[in-house]
């Protein structure tokens, strides 16, 4: 039986911060999540058992008073990766939020006196690096790759892995794109050019996708928060990734539209600079540690998730 109590939750504004805090606050847990702003959006701030706390993640002398008793910490807290330019200050901006935020908050559960027993901090697929067209899968003992986003997330996992000196149990969670409805996150982004029947693959379109739908994404978060076996590394990721080509072909049918457009790698080069390298390469990640589980994906297919989404 889950032991229901105060679970501490960062980046909980965001697109799969907003699904997870519902979840838990539904199933009966008081959600605290900490933001920058010490506010939280209109329709959150209206679910029962949600409070907002505030938080400066750039100051380890800011220690939350919501830490102090937790049961769990979920950080998820990260500026967005893909899709941009990445200039020096947006690498810089990209590190600091994710590698600086653990770092503070890890610093943080040195002094409460009552510290939570588990954090579950984002990581992902860009941990292995990026690979062109087809490749071996990739499991969670697979090394990491050298490229920008690898070496982000190499040091992500490394500061949250820090907390394991307090006696923490440390879960890592490796997240493929998260697709899901709304107007918010990867999905939403990706169909849009389908919608005005301009659709296709992005570059070679031979680059290998990895996704998982938002239920099931937060349902691995409840499993990493709620299963003590569950530790280090774990692939967030549904086992159906494809060739970017397909998932573009996948869209178009969900949407009834054409998929043939191809984006040209050479324009995403010029638009992006470095930061097209996540645009036109990929990673096969398989989820190979929430299978021996025995973790059951809702939406194990690319067809069975754009039909929920785009329902």
């Amino acid at each position: 039986m889950t032991d229901h109590g105060r679970i501490v939750v960062t980046g909980g504004t965001g697109y799969l911060g907003q699904a997870l805090v519902r979840r838990l606050a539904a199933r009966g847990d008081q959600v605290v999540v900490l933001s920058r702003a010490g506010k939280l959006p209109p329709d959150l701030a209206e679910v029962p058992g949600v409070t907002v706390g505030g938080w400066n993640p750039e100051d380890p002398n800011d220690v939350p008073s919501a830490l102090d008793g937790a049961r769990a910490v979920v950080h998820l807290a990260g500026r967005k990766a893909v899709g941009e330019r990445y200039t020096k200050r947006v690498k810089r901006e990209i590190l600091e939020s994710r590698v600086k935020s653990t770092e503070t908050l890890v610093t943080a559960w040195r002094r409460v006196r009552h510290r939570a027993p588990v954090l579950v901090c984002a990581s992902g697929v860009g941990y292995f690096g990026g690979h062109e067209g087809e490749h071996a899968p990739l499991d969670e003992s697979s090394p990491p790759g050298k490229d920008f986003l690898a070496r982000v997330c190499v040091e992500w996992e490394e500061r949250a892995r820090a907390a394991e000196r307090f006696g923490v149990r440390v879960v890592s969670t490796r997240f493929g794109a998260v697709l899901g409805r709304g107007k918010q996150g990867p999905l939403a982004v990706m169909a849009k050019p389908f919608r005005f029947f301009a659709g296709g693959p992005i570059g070679t379109g031979r680059q290998i996708f990895s996704w998982v739908h938002l239920e099931d994404a937060v349902s691995a978060l409840e499993l990493a928060l709620d299963e003590p076996r569950v530790s280090g590394a774990v692939n967030v990721a549904a086992p159906d990734a494809l060739a970017y080509t397909e998932v573009a072909r996948a869209i178009g049918r969900a949407l009834h539209r054409p998929s043939w457009l191809r984006v040209p790698e050479f324009a995403l080069r010029l638009l992006f600079g470095e930061g097209a390298e996540p645009l036109v390469t990929g990673q096969r990640a398989v989820p190979a540690k929430l299978e021996s589980l025995g973790f059951k994906f809702r939406y194990p297919t690319l067809d069975e998730a754009l039909a929920e989404a785009f329902a």
